[in-house]
């Protein structure tokens, strides 16, 4: 599956939606990338997560991390394809057992990538490097297939996360477009 099949079927699902949507930054947008629905399509979850590695091959991590809830399926599928090991981050840690904000192997000192879906502020990235580096991980990189182009870039480069997306909410419009499809006049 290319880009442009991927965009088309993001479409398709319902993924990419037209309306008054309220986002997490509190900023309103007419639209809205809910990636939730690309669990129930493997082939398009794979695809998804393919082109998010193609952007970042050439960086050496040891670890990776998606961020709760919607990126864990691509971290799992990039941990499954590249046999990369894979740690979690807790939205809260329980108040019982360990009580770990951080779960799975790893040792101080490894590198993290970590796994977006979507990145509008980067406060969810932020929050979660936040976590890996109290457990002594380095997190110099992030990768998101869409960038809504809202000031993430801007604020993972201020705390040195080398910020990659496959699309900028630009280009993804650019490839509806060229699919037919407009959403905006």
């Amino acid at each position: 599956m290319n880009k442009s099949e991927i965009i088309k079927k993001l479409y398709e699902i319902e993924s990419i939606k037209l309306g008054s949507f309220t986002l997490k930054s509190g900023a309103t947008s007419s639209i809205y990338i809910d990636m939730r629905p690309i669990i129930s399509y493997p082939n398009l979850l794979k695809a998804i997560a393919d082109l998010m590695w193609e952007k970042v091959k050439t960086i050496q991590v040891d670890l990776l991390c998606g961020v709760p809830y919607t990126a864990l399926p691509i971290a799992t599928c990039l941990s499954l394809q590249l046999d990369k090991p894979m740690v979690m981050v807790r939205k809260e840690a329980k108040s019982y057992g360990t009580k770990k904000m951080v779960e799975g192997v790893f040792k101080p000192a490894q590198t993290c990538l970590i796994i977006e879906d979507v990145v509008t502020s980067g406060s969810s990235i932020i929050t979660t490097i936040n976590e890996l580096n109290a457990v002594e991980l380095k997190t110099p990189y992030a990768v998101s297939f869409i960038d809504r182009q809202q000031g993430g870039n801007e604020a993972l480069q201020n705390i040195n996360c080398q910020f990659y997306s496959v699309f900028t909410l630009q280009e993804l419009l650019a490839e509806l477009n060229k699919n037919g499809i407009t959403l905006l006049n």
